[in-house]
């Protein structure tokens, strides 16, 4: 059973991730566009 000081560490760790990761991406629409972009800059990359 964890301590309850590694779950509130853990929720903390946790919740600034997924804020961070809302803040660069503001909908998933978002997302989907940055994880195209990505694609596409391995594929022209790889040739």
């Amino acid at each position: 059973m964890k301590t309850p000081l590694k779950r509130i560490a853990m929720f903390i760790i946790t919740s600034a991730l997924v804020a961070l990761f809302g803040a660069s991406c503001a909908t998933t629409r978002g997302f989907g566009r940055d994880v195209g972009t990505v694609g596409d800059k391995i594929e022209k990359s790889a040739r």
